[in-house]
């Protein structure tokens, strides 16, 4: 396996690529648009490995590093930021970078197992008050709001560059994904096995099906994004970790899950 290291002739070192956040700027968007800008590699982001913390020039600096996969470049281009870039087993980028804190990211890396697969987990946007709404609970729409968290998930989607987009049954559900799916020119797939419970259903039966469709969408070593509810992720989630854990997922946000075979090997919030 290799990674990716720079030559940055401002510092004269050898790091790991990184950079800084845009104005709004998601933290996980930024990781691949440097990745891209400093190395010209197209990169899918797949698990979260350890934030370094140091001080530069007196200035504290916080960077959140992340594994990727790289799926393309376009050809790297020496400029003044980075004008070398190689690529290396672990245990020689190792010996050649600068700082101990690359050495501690790549030992991180070394030590996971083998991604075979990727899912972006999200939840419904907001589709206002159960209440308020005369029609079928299955048929509430997404309101402002949700079109607006809609809007902002399809790019985070987006950057696992999925093969195919799933979604719960419910109206709420398939409208998240329809800016992702427009995005990526992909249609969306409804699966039963997402939705919530119904009326006399046992909340563990929905959370076992659910767990074994992203088990089963993973296996296939193809990157998804999936749909589902806030009844469903959390027991499901809990499932496939094998451990309790605080899995609560907010309206319109989400997962980053990643898979060795058939068990999940992390789960990162988007």
């Amino acid at each position: 396996m290799l990674v990716c290291l720079v030559h940055r002739p401002r510092y004269g070192d050898w790091s790991l690529p990184k950079g800084k956040l845009e104005p709004g700027e998601h933290p996980l968007r930024a990781a691949v648009r440097e990745v891209a800008e400093e190395t010209d590699v197209r990169a899918v982001p797949q698990v979260r490995l350890p934030t370094v913390r140091y001080r530069s020039e007196g200035r504290p600096k916080v960077v959140d590093y992340w594994s990727m996969r790289a799926v393309a470049t376009g050809g790297f281009q020496p400029g003044t930021e980075v004008d070398d870039v190689r690529w290396l087993g672990v245990d020689e980028a190792v010996r050649l970078v600068s700082y101990p804190h690359d050495a501690e990211v790549l030992a991180a890396f070394a030590a996971l197992p083998t991604v075979t697969g990727t899912v972006a987990l999200v939840r419904h946007a907001h589709a206002g008050k159960r209440a308020t709404w005369s029609g079928p609970d299955t048929g509430r729409p997404l309101d402002a709001k949700g079109w607006a968290q809609a809007h902002a998930l399809a790019p985070l989607v987006a950057l696992l560059r999925p093969a195919r987009l799933l979604s719960a049954s419910a109206r709420r559900c398939v409208q998240t994904l329809d800016p992702a799916a427009a995005l990526l020119d992909l249609p969306i797939e409804i699966d039963g096995d997402l939705d919530e419970p119904l009326p006399g259903q046992q909340p563990d039966e929905c959370a076992l099906a659910a767990a074994a469709r992203l088990a089963a969408l993973a296996a296939t070593g193809e990157p998804v994004g999936v749909c589902s509810q806030g009844k469903v992720i959390p027991g499901a989630l809990a499932r496939l970790s094998g451990r309790p854990g605080d899995f609560t997922t907010p309206k319109g946000g989400g997962w980053l899950l990643a898979f060795a075979g058939d068990r999940l090997l992390a789960v990162d919030r988007l």
